[in-house]
C-alpha cells in the first residue's frame, strides 16, 4: 500500500472487490486527473479493496465513452499506479445507462463487461426504459448476465416494491450503492437499500466512488452503527469477491 495523504486507517469493508467506481482519470463525472485517481485507490485500499473494477458512465449526450477512450484513460491510470509502486492490477467495464447509444454500443459488439459477461445496467432516473423487461430477457438469452445498479435510487420504484422482485426474479441481479447505506443520498434511498436487503434482493454492493466528498462519506460511515448492522446482515451473501479476475 502507498500513502500520500492520510495517515489514519478507517475500519475496513467485509468486501475485497469493488465493482462500480469512477475513478478512471478524466472520461466522466469522476476523478478529474490522474493524481486525484491515485488518492481515490490508496483511500479504497485502506478500506480493504484488493481489486478494482473500474466502471466509467456510457450514456448518451453526456459520456459516450468507447472501449477506446475507456482503455486509454486504464492505462493513464495503470502507469500512474504502477509508478507510485502501487501493485493493484486496475480492471474495467462501464456503467450503460440503457438508452440509444447503449444500443449502438450492443449492436456493435463492443458493451464493456465484468467477467463472465456480467453487464452494468442503469435505469433513467426519471421512468425505467420502455421494453425493459424484454431487453434483460433478450440480453440473457445471448449470454449476459445484467446487473441493475443502485435500484434502490429510482423513485418511481418506491410504491411499487413487487417491481424489483419481478425485475430481480427474472434473472436480473442487484447492486446496491455503499453511499446509499452510508445516507449520502438522502433518507428515502437508505431506507430503500435496507428494503432490498431485507427482501433478499441485494446481490452487490459498489462504492460508486466519484471524488472525495464520497471517500469522505464512505470513512464516517464505517466508523458507524449503521455500517455494523448492514455488515451483519450482508456477509457472506454479497458475491463481489466470487467473480474471478479478467
Amino acid at each position: 500500500m502507498f500513502s500520500f495523504f492520510r495517515k489514519k486507517a478507517p475500519a475496513q469493508l467485509w468486501f475485497k472487490t469493488d465493482i462500480h467506481c469512477h475513478i478512471l482519470p478524466g472520461i466522466d463525472d469522476g476523478s478529474p486527473t490522474p493524481e486525484r485517481s491515485l488518492e481515490l485507490v490508496e483511500r479504497m485500499q485502506q478500506w480493504g479493496i484488493e481489486r478494482i473494477f473500474a466502471s466509467p458512465h456510457v450514456t448518451q449526450g453526456s459520456f459516450p465513452n468507447t472501449p477506446q477512450t475507456i482503455a486509454d484513460a486504464r492505462r493513464r491510470l495503470q502507469s500512474a499506479l504502477d509508478a507510485a509502486g502501487c501493485g493493484l492490477m486496475l480492471s474495467n467495464s462501464a456503467e450503460y445507462r440503457l438508452d440509444d447509444l447503449f444500443a449502438e454500443h450492443h449492436s456493435s459488439g463492443i458493451l464493456q463487461t465484468l467477467p463472465e459477461k456480467r453487464l452494468l445496467c442503469e435505469n433513467s432516473f426519471i421512468q425505467e426504459p420502455m421494453g425493459l423487461d424484454a431487453l434483460f430477457f433478450d440480453l440473457q438469452v445471448e449470454g449476459f448476465r445484467p446487473i441493475l445498479v443502485h435500484p434502490e435510487r429510482y423513485y418511481y420504484y418506491y410504491a411499487h416494491p413487487e417491481r424489483y422482485q419481478a425485475i430481480h426474479h427474472a434473472g436480473v441481479e442487484f447492486q446496491i450503492n455503499l453511499l446509499s447505506l452510508a445516507g449520502y443520498y438522502g433518507k428515502d434511498e437508505k431506507r430503500m437499500a435496507e428494503k432490498l436487503i431485507e427482501m433478499g434482493l441485494v446481490d452487490y454492493i459498489g462504492s460508486d466512488l466519484h471524488g472525495r466528498r464520497h471517500a469522505d462519506c464512505i470513512d464516517a460511515y464505517l466508523e458507524s452503527r449503521d455500517c455494523k448492522r448492514h455488515r451483519a446482515a450482508l456477509e457472506g451473501i454479497l458475491k463481489n469477491d466470487s467473480i474471478p479476475n479478467p
